[in-house]
């Protein structure tokens, strides 16, 4: 069994080698930005977002925590903070996943699929199960 920190190396390197712009802050790989597009064939298809990504010492034994820096009209992510409601990063995080499974596969799922069941965005939530057109409109900014 390798060391947490250095399958958190590997895991760095292996998102900053893949096709995705990561940012790191204060010269360190604990804490990075990365640039997620929309996934296709979504609502939020052609967006551009900055995510936040920090890395706990236990990582990855423990969640990374992301969020959202720029905004985004969404019932599973709070408009003022960016936090994001997610029950594969909150609760049944597992050290088989990695950051790329963040990026690839958890984040497109929710914008894919969102959940207004359980929001954090009320707001978002509300109008989409009340008026999807106008929910699909306000998410495009149109």
């Amino acid at each position: 069994m390798s060391s947490p920190s250095k399958r958190r190396d590997m895991d760095v390197m292996k998102l900053m080698m893949s096709d995705y712009a990561v940012e790191p802050i204060n010269d360190g790989i604990s804490e990075f930005n990365v640039e997620f597009h929309g996934p296709k064939e979504s609502l939020y298809e052609g967006g551009v977002w900055k995510i936040r990504v920090e890395l706990p010492d236990a990582y990855p034994y423990k969640s990374p925590s992301v969020g959202f820096l720029n905004k985004i009209f969404h019932p599973n992510v709070d408009e003022l903070s960016g936090s994001i409601c997610l029950d594969v990063i909150n609760q049944s995080w597992s050290p088989m996943f990695d950051l790329l499974n963040v990026f690839e596969v958890f984040l497109p799922q929710l914008l894919l699929y969102p959940n207004p069941s359980d929001p954090l965005n009320g707001d978002a939530a509300s109008l989409m199960m009340k008026d999807q057109k106008q929910y699909e409109q306000k998410v495009k900014g149109e």
